[in-house]
């Protein structure tokens, strides 16, 4: 599994997206700033859902409504952090790769995306039932609980990623 790994991360850094983004004077800064508004989109919003299921703004705002309105603007930046995520990477691969921060970072992209997966496909099915409720189900705040830890930890280790 580690040979694998090994070869896919070289394979990236050898890569022509890898070689483009080491070479080119501005690109990797433009990338770095793009990067840091896509996590911008993706976590705000998030954020926001994850502290409406924990029960705040329940008096304003149902939870289908926050989630009409703010999950698409979520999606939108998990793409743009996603797609300069790899771009930057790309550039030195190995180097990020053995990093002593990498191991959370990739460990809690993980966690974030088996979070949602769980969430969407279990408790957010029944949400019609308790879209308007002042308390959201257990279910629904350990899943909203889980997501603020893992989306935090990640920022974190990934601007660890950066000076280390």
């Amino acid at each position: 599994m580690f040979d694998l790994l090994s070869s896919l991360l070289m394979m990236l850094q050898s890569s022509a997206l890898g070689d483009v983004v080491r070479n080119a004077r501005y690109l990797y800064p433009v990338l770095e700033a793009i990067h840091i508004i896509g996590i911008a989109l993706l976590v705000g919003p998030a954020f926001t859902f994850d502290f409406r299921l924990l029960g705040l703004g329940h008096r304003t705002v149902s939870v289908t409504t926050t989630a009409r309105y703010l999950l698409p603007v979520s999606h939108a930046g998990l793409a743009i952090a996603a797609t300069t995520g790899v771009a930057l990477m790309s550039a030195q691969a190995t180097v990020i790769a053995s990093a002593g921060a990498a191991p959370w970072k990739f460990g809690l992209l993980v966690l974030a995306g088996v979070n949602v997966a769980v969430f969407h496909g279990g408790i957010y099915r029944s949400v019609d039932n308790w879209t308007d409720a002042a308390v959201p189900p257990v279910a629904a705040r350990l899943g909203a609980a889980i997501s603020l830890t893992a989306w935090t930890g990640i920022i974190f280790a990934g601007r660890l990623l950066a000076y280390t």
